[in-house]
């Protein structure tokens, strides 16, 4: 064990955080710790970094923090201002000076500072800034030299304390690759579950103040909890039920003097038995039952063509529709107008040319970080009553338990709310109205996993529509049925994916040269077969039920299906067949050789499921 604490306490203002805890790091694992804000994972953080002290245990001398060997520890701490009066150059300098012990001019100081400038191009810093100030970069770039300097210097334990917090896309994907390849141990608190997913191998629970093991990732700490809460639940009912039984019968004959010393020998079972403690709730909430929009809407949600977005200049040109009950994620870097579109959809801005048509009877609900930033000197159950006056107190604590505000919850003032806790309310008074589409920035911005997994089963309930901006690679990936991609670089094209992120991202690492996942296509070419999947197969009625004109269309829907369904079958398949390495084929040539057929005959069946989709349009725009 490289460091194991044993009964460990530790108070903050006089008040204990954490009680009686293990825990302990083996030589190279990667640790998650998880929990709810303010639950003490930074408090367990700096507790490992020393900075923290364990508070003295008199009852219990075994109780501390023992090391194996003498160990380095670097932290990544959520505020990246650390050295920000050097220069970057110089600090890199007293980086491997200070980790190296060797010569300022020596090759191994060139070797370092090299690597250390690759590692600067691959997260997008020019190599002219070394002569900057660390103070004089963004937020976002100071955070990408910490972690860049730590990973340099290679410490026995690396503690990382939210890393991903303003990292774009790709700089978390590039940490993910970097802290998988990690040679020491890594310890890491963190709310971005893909992240944990990705990168760690164990996870520590930090709730009530105390600390709960679990193996594997998030997804299995997830699964692993979920089924010991189960069993929990189980063992504690049949023991309450038994409880509950035995007290009958004492009651019933503890005063029949024939019966006394039966009653009394079941008092004394019941005393000397170990009572099961009552488990803890589950800090989420998980919505089993559909949730249906006041009404239906229209089948054409959002239909545009040309779009021209932006503020005092375009940004993009967008050619999109969208469907009923789809529920499509939008992700890209930042700067690519994705903001922007969500808000030209919803009215909020004009376009800059055409327009966005909203079909009949839809009715939206508009979430963003402003919406969520709600300010009242009002409780949150009065905040929510009085946008609603006609519930009764019971209904409004019961919908409002079921976005975590609970007992006492329902009693805070919404302006000392946290930020989450705001968005949450916010989410609430806006989804109590049932609109039939949602339009979402960043819903799950500064929540907490619990809440962030509760709103993941209230959308995947919702069966209205839903258009969304999100970083949350989990979040997209257990929301989004499709996603849309902003390209970076101006007037770049975005791109229609008809699938999850899941599916998108295992697509894109089965791409081995750097290509776009097969199946991606321009939003353009998504407008022409949206809508057209979602068109009725012919129906299988008989003959006299429908009229001439809907026998008709029924036979050119039959004509049209199978030759549909085959090209789209061929197309995936060549698609799939596209993603595997050259390693699958003999050698080299063959591959290329293999490839390049494969690319045309992909190209001819893509051509014909155009074809064949456009025909179906044909017959549905005639009818529709």
């Amino acid at each position: 064990m490289l460091l194991e604490i044993t009964k460990g306490t530790v108070s903050r203002g006089g008040k204990p955080v954490l009680t009686g805890f293990d825990f302990g790091i083996r030589g190279t694992e990667k640790v998650a710790i998880v929990g709810r804000n303010g639950a003490g994972k930074t408090t367990l953080l700096n507790v490992l970094a020393g900075v923290c002290p364990l508070d003295q245990d008199e009852k219990h001398p075994e109780a501390g923090m023992k090391f194996a060997r003498k160990v380095t520890i670097g932290i990544v701490r959520q505020d990246a201002g650390e050295d920000a009066w050097k220069v970057l150059e110089d600090a890199v300098l007293s980086d491997f000076l200070a980790t190296n012990r060797g010569d300022a001019y020596s090759a191994e100081k060139y070797a370092y500072e090299t690597a250390f400038q690759k590692g600067m191009t691959e997260l997008g810093l020019v190599l002219t800034a070394m002569k900057k100030k660390i103070g004089n970069f963004s937020g976002g770039e100071q955070k990408k030299i910490q972690i860049l300097r730590l990973l340099m210097k290679q410490p026995d334990i690396l503690l990382l304390d939210e890393p991903t917090n303003h990292l774009d896309l790709d700089t978390t994907e590039w940490l993910e690759d970097q802290i998988r390849r990690y040679p020491n141990a890594v310890v890491c608190v963190s709310h971005d579950r893909f992240f944990i997913d990705e990168t760690m191998e164990e996870v520590w629970e930090v709730s009530h103040g105390r600390l709960s093991h679990f193996h594997g990732n998030y997804s299995a700490y997830k699964k692993e909890k979920a089924s010991l809460l189960e069993k929990q639940w189980k063992a504690y009912t049949a023991q309450q039920e038994e409880i509950a039984r035995e007290k009958e019968l004492i009651g019933k004959f503890k005063h029949k003097p024939r019966k006394a010393a039966f009653a009394r020998s079941r008092m004394k079972m019941l005393e000397r038995m170990d009572v099961i403690p009552k488990p803890e709730e589950d800090d989420r909430v998980i919505h089993t039952g559909d949730i249906l929009p006041a009404q239906r809407g229209s089948r054409k949600v959002a239909d545009m063509k040309d779009l021209v977005i932006g503020y005092d200049r375009p940004i993009r040109t967008i050619t999109f529709r969208l469907t009923r009950g789809k529920k499509v994620g939008i992700f890209g870097a930042n700067g690519t107008g994705k903001t922007t579109f969500l808000k030209t959809v919803a009215g909020l801005i004009s376009p800059i040319k055409e327009t966005v048509h909203v079909g009949e009877h839809i009715e939206i609900g508009y979430f963003d970080q402003l919406t969520g930033d709600i300010h009242s000197e009002k409780n949150v159950f009065d905040y929510f009553h009085d946008q609603y006056p006609a519930l009764r107190g019971e209904d409004v604590r019961k919908y409002l338990a079921g976005y975590l505000f609970r007992h006492e919850d329902l009693g805070k003032v919404v302006n000392v709310l946290s930020g989450g806790e705001r968005a949450r309310l916010a989410l609430a008074v806006i989804l109590y109205r049932r609109p039939n589409f949602l339009l979402l920035d960043e819903p799950t911005n500064n929540m907490d996993i619990p809440a962030k997994e509760t709103l993941e089963s209230i959308f995947q309930s919702y069966k209205g529509t839903i258009l969304f901006v999100s970083h949350d690679r989990y979040f997209l990936s257990h929301v989004a049925d499709s996603l849309l991609f902003f390209e970076p670089g101006e007037n770049a094209p975005v791109l229609y994916y008809p699938f999850d992120y899941s599916h998108y991202l295992i697509q894109k690492r089965k791409m081995s040269d750097g290509q776009d996942p097969a199946g991606m296509i321009s939003a353009e070419n998504q407008r022409l077969t949206e809508g057209i999947r979602a068109v009725p197969k012919g129906s299988s009625l008989l003959g006299h039920e429908l009229s001439t004109e809907a026998l008709y269309e029924s036979w050119q829907y039959d004509l049209n299906r199978p030759g549909r369904e085959q090209a789209e079958e061929t197309f995936a398949a060549l698609s799939e067949a596209l993603t595997k390495s050259p390693a699958a084929y003999e050698d080299y040539l063959k591959w290329v050789e293999k490839r390049a057929a494969l690319e045309k005959a992909a190209d001819n069946a893509c051509r014909t499921w155009t074809d064949k989709l456009i025909e179906w349009y044909d017959i549905w725009n005639d009818t529709d």
